[in-house]
């Protein structure tokens, strides 16, 4: 099952707030309180966002965290990648990809092309598609998984 990890998700949360706050600094007890986060595992999170430069980190009376750049300019791609390394899908997909399987495998094109639509769409998803707060209005999907998601209606 592909699923985020809880840090992911904590991470996306926060990030939707301080997008939210309008370039406004939020603490991660103020983030944690808001959401019901536990603080020290958010704190980790944010630490890392920091790290790879998705957040700044404010000192002072007024400090906390704040987004380094636009929202819109913050994919949720760049965001589970910083938190959680590479989204692998299978493992053909990483730098081991082989398996006693591979030389007559029928599904590893097929699930190389599903891989590489969850990446695009993920990487199309941004911090301000998470923080618009009327009806979600998100980037439409690639022709790709709606060709997909058309061939098998939900049951």
């Amino acid at each position: 099952m592909l699923k985020l990890t809880k840090k992911a998700d904590y991470g996306l949360i926060a990030l939707r707030h301080l997008a939210s706050k309008g370039g406004e600094t939020a603490s991660a007890k103020e983030i944690a309180e808001t959401y019901h986060l536990p603080v020290p595992l958010l704190a980790k999170v944010l630490q890392r966002l920091t790290q790879t430069k998705i957040l700044a980190s404010v000192a002072g009376t007024n400090g906390g965290y704040r987004l380094s750049r636009d929202a819109s300019k913050i994919s949720a791609l760049e965001v589970v990648r910083a938190i959680d390394g590479p989204v692998i899908l299978t493992h053909c997909f990483t730098d081991h990809g082989t398996c006693d399987q591979s030389e007559n495998c029928t599904v590893r094109e097929p699930l190389r092309r599903v891989h590489e639509a969850i990446l695009d769409v993920l990487n199309r998803f941004t911090i301000n598609d998470l923080a618009e707060t009327n009806a979600v209005k998100l980037t439409p999907l690639p022709t790709a998984l709606h060709q997909v998601s058309s061939l098998h209606p939900p049951h």
